[in-house]
């Protein structure tokens, strides 16, 4: 596979992850509203539990082939998932005077996508 090729396969799949995140995050401030950064609160967890599903299925299987780990990972993973919203968030919550919300939002972002991230790969050895 050439790299235009490449290129293409993470630009598409980045289109489609940033897509998903902006989807969240719009749903989650109409519907729970903006004290909280819930949406990045969801996608970081989710995104790193889908990150150890995937990775735990290429370890453990490893039949995909490098077009799907590009597609999947580096892009639509890439897209959806970025540390930088997480950083301007807990920015946020510091500057607005919420100190208790933003080490509960830095710790809870940290330990459960850690948590989800391992739960994925459990689940993958359970599995196969």
């Amino acid at each position: 596979m050439g790299n235009a090729a490449s290129y293409l396969l993470v630009f598409f799949g980045g289109g489609l992850g940033a897509t998903l995140r902006q989807l969240i995050n719009v749903t989650c401030a109409r519907c729970i509203g903006t004290a909280f950064p819930y949406g990045t609160f969801i996608i970081n967890i989710t995104g790193s539990t889908v990150m150890g599903l995937i990775a735990g299925y290429l370890a453990f299987k490893g039949d995909a082939s490098q077009p799907w780990r590009l597609f999947l990972m580096t892009g639509i993973l890439g897209g959806y998932t970025t540390f930088s919203a997480f950083s301007l968030d807990t920015a946020l919550l510091y500057e607005r005077g919420e100190l208790g919300l933003a080490v509960l939002y830095v710790a809870g972002s940290v330990a459960l996508s850690i948590a989800g991230l391992f739960a994925g790969l459990a689940i993958i050895r359970h599995l196969t």
